[in-house]
């Protein structure tokens, strides 16, 4: 008996890091037979579907947005605006998140419900995968099963009182300061959720728990984030539940070699790669690119969105955007912003890192991996102006 065929529907958000990560699970599927669609803004038309095979069912983007547009320096500039690109501390940055984001997407989750019930009319899709990251009414009325991915670190999918908050970047044996950290984000976001929660129910929909902005699936929920660095020394995985390594992209088309400009030069070859948000902070990337500008070390730089705004000196090589799945296995180090996508495709790859958390789960992926001991040192990226300090830790990762 042929397998059956499934009709998929995803529908990430559209940042870069959650498309990739829907991208990872959207190869597997198409690989094994399956027809896979992605409901996404326009600004993402034609990305999709000569390299991977995917239909792509575009809209209008809600805060109006061109058609090609770079979402990414889109978002960044949102990010930038609000706060979170700052060098305000952890909890502003998730105060903002909730105040300054989150808004954005209620409304878009209001205004792509009529979308999304007349694409699951049309394309009657036999399951829906979602990178959210608050509900979506139209999915969960649906009748359809559907699979609530969370790219970010598993924090922002699972609340558990056992664990820290996320946003946080506390360490696990500060539980005083856990709950300061919650009193707090609940106090100055209570009336918001409120708002929210009574548009959920009156979709139709179960109340949320207080402060928490979507359902998790009744059928599955999957997160990226190795078995050595869970928490489930701290917490169990719950039912429903799926813990994945990673939701790394095979990209078979895409090859990297190493620059002709890098091939002949001294020591270790080291990835700078901030994600397309954080390496939009033009002055930031400029202060890293001088103070490693005086390596004896050679780099590869994802310059991001601004590329056009900065030169590399002769040690360093780099583009808008580079492939990062290949370039990962041919370096010594990774130097990054520690978004969960890098994080986990750099451990993958058994790559040390250097971690310079901005925001949300940033700040958590690096505490975590800091307590563990994993391949990491930490420091915050907009205070990393200490030249001889930066020297010497690279330098001596390999001394």
């Amino acid at each position: 008996m042929s397998k059956r065929s499934l009709n998929v529907l995803f529908i990430p958000m559209d940042g870069t890091g959650h498309v990739n990560a829907c991208l990872g699970i959207a190869e597997q599927l198409i690989e094994s037979g399956h027809k896979v669609s992605f409901l996404m803004n326009n600004q993402w038309r034609g990305k999709l579907s000569a390299k991977y095979g995917i239909t792509e069912i575009t809209h209008e983007s809600v805060s109006g947005r061109q058609t090609g547009g770079d979402p990414a320096l889109e978002w960044a500039l949102v990010f930038q605006e609000s706060g979170m690109i700052s060098s305000n501390g952890s909890l502003e940055k998730m105060l903002a998140w909730y105040t300054k984001l989150l808004p954005l997407f209620m409304k878009y989750s209001d205004v792509i419900n009529e979308r999304i019930e007349s694409t699951i009319e049309s394309l009657k899709p036999d399951v829906i995968f979602m990178d959210q990251v608050i509900c979506l009414p139209a999915v969960e009325r649906a009748g359809i099963p559907w699979v609530w991915i969370c790219s970010f670190n598993p924090l922002f999918l699972i609340d558990d009182e056992r664990t820290p908050p996320k946003g946080s970047g506390l360490p696990v044996n500060a539980k005083n300061e856990w709950k300061a950290f919650r009193q707090v984000v609940i106090e100055k976001t209570y009336d918001m959720w409120k708002t929210f929660n009574d548009f959920i129910v009156g979709k139709g929909l179960p109340a949320l728990d207080v402060c928490q902005y979507f359902h998790r699936s009744p059928y599955l929920n999957v997160y990226p984030f190795p078995q050595e660095v869970d928490y489930t020394d701290i917490r169990p995985i719950p039912d429903k539940h799926l813990q994945l390594d990673n939701l790394m992209r095979k990209d078979k088309g895409s090859a990297f070699y190493i620059p002709v400009p890098l091939l002949d030069k001294p020591g270790k070859l080291i990835y700078l790669g901030l994600g397309s948000m954080v390496s939009s902070d033009l002055a930031n990337m400029k202060r890293l690119i001088a103070i490693l500008g005086k390596s004896r070390h050679r780099f590869i730089v994802s310059k991001g969105p601004l590329h056009d705004k900065y030169d590399l000196p002769d040690n360093m090589w780099g583009q808008q955007s580079v492939p990062q799945i290949q370039v990962l296995p041919v370096v010594d180090l990774v130097v990054t912003h520690g978004g969960n996508n890098t994080v986990t495709e750099s451990l993958y790859f058994g790559k040390p890192m250097i971690v310079l958390p901005v925001f949300a789960d940033q700040y958590d992926n690096a505490q975590r991996l800091h307590e563990l001991g994993s391949y990491l040192l930490r420091y915050t990226a907009s205070l990393c102006s200490n030249h001889y300090v930066w020297i010497q830790t690279v330098d001596t990762m390999y001394s």
